[in-house]
């Protein structure tokens, strides 16, 4: 009789155990279905699809024929950023520009910021202005289309910013630590030399300052790629996991992508090492007065040794072929 009953308090606790141990599956279910549908609706939202034949020539993640990237058939990529200020009844222009090549092999990214006043021909139009200016004739697919031929390297994927919605995603990831170079004011905020913990309004103000700046247009480009990189850190990191709702909804409401879900999941799964070494570049230009409008003018060997590198960084020197 007493082994009958120790045998049947040891099944007793051997069933709770099961039904505590089904519950915290089931619950952990529900919780990652939860998460996987605020994602696909967050994505749904920013998703913005585009003609990319370069793209589909090179085969690049997101025309991968399985339905996941391996470790072998990862390639690199590259993504232009478009930060763009709205205006009432207007598209605005894209007054940041910043290309990223993500190279999956070296476990790199090479950032470049394209002056907004740069001045090159604007594919789809035929003549010559201010790069930014491609957004407000085209949106998006006149960026990307200009941006491609001013630096004869593909661009797969673009990623469009609100700027008026950037301190919501800044201040979603919990603010970013930026390494400021310069002590100025700006926006009733003043930043002072040195490392400095910045929210989401404190972070527009400081990437948007540029007259005090003695490096002008240049110094802000620098800020911005900051500011671009601390939030690419935070979002990596597990404490933006507890933010998440937050992350999605700033998300939803200012970005814009040809990014898909599966996309995204791959470039975290496959991708994510690159994000830790983070490179620099810099497109350096002269400021020149035409037809009494201030443009950038880069010159030719600037502009020529930042495709070589880009290019190198893509493992692909064969020139793009731009729509007329």
């Amino acid at each position: 009789m007493r082994f009958n009953k120790r045998r049947n308090k040891k099944m007793t606790r051997l069933q709770i155990m099961g039904i505590i141990g089904l519950l915290i599956m089931i619950g952990a279910g529900v919780y990652l279905y939860t998460i996987y549908s605020s994602v696909s609706k967050a994505v749904e939202t920013m998703h913005q699809p585009i003609d990319r034949k370069t793209t589909d020539q090179r085969k690049n993640i997101a025309h991968a024929e399985s339905d996941e990237v391996s470790d072998e058939n990862r390639k690199p990529f590259s993504v232009l950023l478009l930060g763009v200020d709205a205006r009432p009844g207007d598209k605005g222009r894209s007054d940041t520009m910043i290309v990223m090549t993500v190279n999956p092999e070296l476990n790199s990214t090479k950032m470049v910021s394209i002056p907004r006043d740069t001045r090159t021909r604007i594919v789809g139009k035929g003549f010559d202005d201010k790069i930014n200016h491609a957004y407000a004739f085209g949106g998006a697919q006149m960026s990307i289309d200009t941006v491609e031929e001013f630096l004869n390297i593909p661009i797969d994927y673009f990623v469009q910013v609100n700027m008026e919605g950037f301190e919501d995603i800044v201040n979603a990831v919990g603010g970013v630590t930026v390494d400021n170079t310069l002590t100025f004011s700006q926006g009733g905020y003043d930043f002072q030399e040195g490392e400095i913990d910045l929210n989401g309004n404190k972070a527009l103000a400081y990437v948007r300052m540029r007259k005090e700046d003695p490096n002008g247009d240049f110094g802000r480009q620098q800020r911005q790629r900051q500011v671009i990189q601390g939030v690419i850190n935070k979002g990596r990191s597990f404490s933006s996991i507890t933010k998440l709702d937050e992350i999605l909804e700033a998300l939803s409401k200012n970005v814009k992508t040809n990014l898909t879900l599966r996309e995204m999941a791959d470039i975290q799964k496959h991708y994510k090492n690159a994000s830790k070494d983070i490179q620099q570049l810099q497109l350096t230009g002269t400021g020149t007065i035409i037809d009494k409008i201030y443009y950038q003018i880069i010159p030719e060997e600037e502009k020529q040794k930042v495709q070589n590198e880009l290019q190198m960084h893509l493992g692909d020197s064969s020139p793009v072929s731009s729509p007329n």
